[in-house]
C-alpha cells in the first residue's frame, strides 16, 4: 500500500476566492517568491507566461491548478517548510503581482515539517 505523499503547499479560503477573482481577469497564473530586495520575499501573482522561473528554481506545487515557484536560493532555506498561501489587506513589497491593484497582497505563512513528514514529502519540480 503506497502511502499519500505530503504537500508542500495550500491555500486559505480568503486566498482562494481572490485567485478566482484574478482567474476571471487575467486567465491563467502562475505565482513566484523570490527573495530578493524589491520583493522581499512575498510570493507574487502572475499571468501565466508573465514570469520565467530561472535555472534550478523550484516548483512546489500548484494553487488552483496555477504552479507556485520558489528561487532556488530561497528554496534551500524553506525546504524544510510547508507554505500556506494567505492574503492581506494593504500594498506589499514590489507592487508588480495581480493584486496590488485590488488593495491585496499575498502572504505566506511557514510551519516546519515533522520528521516523519520530512520522509514523505511531495518532489519538487526544477525549472531547467
Amino acid at each position: 500500500m503506497e502511502t499519500k505523499k505530503i504537500s508542500r503547499l495550500s491555500v486559505t479560503e480568503k486566498a482562494l476566492e481572490l485567485i478566482w477573482e484574478l482567474e476571471k481577469k487575467h486567465g491563467e497564473l502562475m505565482f513566484y517568491q523570490a527573495g530578493g530586495c524589491c520583493e522581499g520575499t512575498q510570493p507574487q501573482c502572475f499571468e501565466k507566461g508573465g514570469y520565467f522561473p530561472r535555472m534550478n528554481d523550484a516548483m512546489i506545487g500548484t494553487v488552483n491548478g496555477h504552479e507556485f515557484w520558489i528561487d532556488r536560493d530561497l528554496f534551500e532555506y524553506w525546504q524544510y517548510s510547508h507554505f500556506t498561501l494567505d492574503v492581506l489587506e494593504g500594498f506589499g513589497p514590489g507592487g508588480f503581482s495581480l493584486e496590488t491593484p485590488l488593495g491585496k497582497t499575498f502572504k505566506v505563512h511557514y510551519k516546519l515539517f515533522t520528521p516523519e513528514e520530512l520522509k514523505n514529502l511531495e518532489d519538487v519540480k526544477r525549472s531547467e
